[in-house]
């Protein structure tokens, strides 16, 4: 599996992709909004009790998964030509 990690972590939207299919399951399985988190003690107590629920890290992993896989390709590899990328692609050209 070859995936471009360099050039996926430059682009913002990827950063953001991530971040959501991190924190999304774990405040759906808490019951919880964002605007819940009005400290860091609620918000470290938070990722404790996820990290300590299987349940909770199954479906992170899952949403990872989506984030990361290009659907574009088959397998779990990035095309030959993101491979080769140095920056983003911009534009969609």
């Amino acid at each position: 599996m070859k995936i471009n990690w360099k050039i996926r972590f430059k682009n913002p939207q990827f950063i953001a992709q991530l971040i959501v299919a991190i924190f999304i399951p774990i405040l759906t399985y808490a019951g919880i909004t964002a605007q819940d988190i009005t400290s860091w003690a609620i918000l470290l107590d938070l990722m404790v009790d996820a990290i300590s629920n299987p349940y909770v890290l199954v479906m992170v992993a899952v949403s990872v998964y989506n984030a990361v896989v290009d659907p574009t390709t088959t397998g779990l590899s990035d095309s030959q030509q993101a491979l080769a990328y140095s920056a983003p692609k911009k534009g969609g050209k």
